[in-house]
């Protein structure tokens, strides 16, 4: 298992964390996500690694950012 954190920038709703949290459990590998909406923290699990990448790409295509 291998978890990252992740700060994203945007979110100011429920909805907004609920729509993060489904883009990025559709990556390969994710196994869960936790989103912190009044942090702005995003803690992925994972089966192994996953591309730092592909999660700033899913995060970013659906409107908010990652840094």
């Amino acid at each position: 298992m291998s978890t990252s954190t992740y700060k994203v920038s945007g979110m100011t709703c429920g909805g907004c964390a609920g729509k993060v949290k489904s883009e990025i459990g559709k990556v390969a590998g994710v196994s869960s996500v936790a989103v912190e909406l009044a942090t702005g923290q995003v803690t992925v699990t994972s089966d192994g690694p996953v591309d730092d990448a592909e999660i700033r790409n899913v995060v970013e295509e659906a409107g908010y950012e990652v840094g």
